[in-house]
Formats: C-alpha cells, structure tokens, sequence
C-alpha cells in the first residue's frame, strides 16, 4: 500500500529485452553522460571553440570517468585483509551499482588534462564548458540510485519519504520502511547547481574564464557531504565523518581557495566568448 505523499520503492529495476537486460542504473548514467557531452560542446562552441574537440575532450572524459568511477569503487570493498581481490569478476559487473563519483571525477580529469596537454588547448574555456555539464549528468544520474534501492539516508517519517522494500534494508534497520531519499536530495541540488553557474556565466559576476570549475567544486563538495552525513551505509566514520565526508569536505576548500587564486590573477578577462569578436593572446593562457 502507498502512503499519499511518500515515495514508492520502483517496481521494476530494469527491462529484459530478449537476451539482453537493460537496467536502469545504467540507463539514467548514459542518459546523463549523453545530456552532459552535449551541453559542454554547445558551451564550448559558443565560447568561440571548435564543438569537434570538446566532443572528443568530453568522451575521454567519460571514459576516464567511468574508469576512475569503478577502481574507486571496487577498491575498498573487494581488496581482502590479505591484500588481493576475492571476487575479480565483480569489478565488472557494474550493472549491479557501484560507481564512486570521487574516483570518477578524479579519472575524468586526468583524461581531459592529458588531451588538453597534448593538444595545446584553450583548458580554462573547455572547464567552463564542464562546469554545469558535471553536476546536469549526476543530477540524472543519481536517480539510478532509486532503482537499485540503494544509498538512502536515516530514517524518517518526513511526507517525502522513501519506502524501501525489506529485502534492501540496511542490517539494524529492517524494521524501518521509509528512510531519507538522499537521491532525490543530491539530484535537486545538482540541478540548482546547474543553474547557479549558468547564471554566474551568462551575469559575467566572475572576472576570468575557468572560474566556474571552482563554483562547481565548491557547490557540489556542500551538498555532497550534506548528502553524506544523512548516509547509514558508511561502516567507517573518522571524527565522527565517513571518508566521502571529509573528501567533499576537502573538494569545497579546494574549490574556495582555487576560486580567490585563480580571480586574483588579472584584472577582467574574458576569453573567447559569443561576445568577442576574436580573441587576445591573454585570453588562450
């Protein structure tokens, strides 16, 4: 039975289509991923930028995403007391959930840095070009999450509640049926997030290009330890915190300090955008 205001449990969590099963969780991330390379490469095109090699710069992005997404994952839970993996054939199996976005975001970025250095590109203009196209993906992404009934929050009684099926309950809270939804938290305060830097670009508030990377990192790094501290499926906590708290913790701080730096550089800078008619040799460095 559905309580009025709460939130079901999904009925299904994915389709078979003949031999094949197409699950959700990867479903929304591919759709995310295929919303998030398009926004970047209209961005970059509009900054004045060839959309060829954001495409490109975008794609190694996923594929160092996905990487860096899965070894941060796998990493601590399938390395035994021994120090060797117990279960090899799990790292592949991403179809059943496990993907840690701070190992993602870390491979991400190593990708494009390693194409931006090796092509000589604008990387101050392709970051502002991800800067909301990183948290559009994760805010669909997440919703992936709900279909394998995972990384919900406490337990609540709030109208908005999630009810999870027993069978996904955390051990010490099977006698609870409806918890925090922290997906749905996370996937709306991406979508503010999307729209906060879109309005920081398009009201020119910051002075120099690349600038909203750090708005990225700060915005995400809050809400993402907000998210956290509300977690029951963290067994390791230090000082109170999970480690993905102190690491959201350390990505806001980095993206406050990186912020005042990177401003501080120059008097305004606009590099290549849709309202320069060609751009200065200060604006590529």
């Amino acid at each position: 039975m559905i309580t009025l205001g709460l939130i079901p449990p999904p009925p299904i969590g994915g389709l078979e289509l003949g031999p094949f099963d197409l699950r959700f969780y990867g479903l929304l991330i591919a759709v995310g991923a295929l919303l998030a390379l398009r926004l970047m490469t209209n961005r970059f095109e509009r900054f004045g930028g060839d959309p060829a090699i954001a495409e490109k710069a975008g794609l190694l992005a996923l594929g160092g995403g996905l990487l860096g997404a899965r070894i941060g994952y796998v990493i601590p839970r399938f390395l035994g007391d021994g120090g060797f993996i117990e279960r090899p054939l799990d790292i592949l199996a991403i179809w059943q959930g496990g993907l840690a976005f701070f190992g993602g975001l870390v491979g991400g970025a190593l990708a494009v840095l390693i194409y931006v250095r090796a092509k000589d590109l604008d990387l101050p203009a392709l970051l502002d070009a991800f800067a909301p196209a990183l948290p559009l993906a994760h805010a669909i992404g997440r919703w992936g999450n709900y279909f394998n009934q995972e990384l919900y929050g406490r337990p609540t009684d709030v109208p908005w509640a999630l009810q999870v099926e027993e069978r996904f309950r955390r051990p010490g809270f099977e006698d609870e049926a409806t918890f925090h939804p922290t997906f749905l938290y996370e996937s709306l305060w991406n979508l503010a997030l999307v729209g906060v830097i879109i309005l920081l670009d398009r009201a020119k508030i910051l002075t120099r290009r690349g600038s909203l990377i750090f708005v990225y990192l700060i915005g995400y790094g809050i809400g993402r330890g907000w998210t956290e501290a509300l977690r029951i499926d963290v067994a390791e906590r230090y000082l109170g915190l999970s480690r993905n708290n102190w690491i959201a913790i350390a990505v806001a701080l980095i993206g406050v300090v990186g912020l005042i730096l990177w401003e501080r550089r120059g008097p305004a800078i606009q590099t290549i955008d849709e309202d320069a008619d060609a751009p200065s040799d200060d604006d590529r460095r």
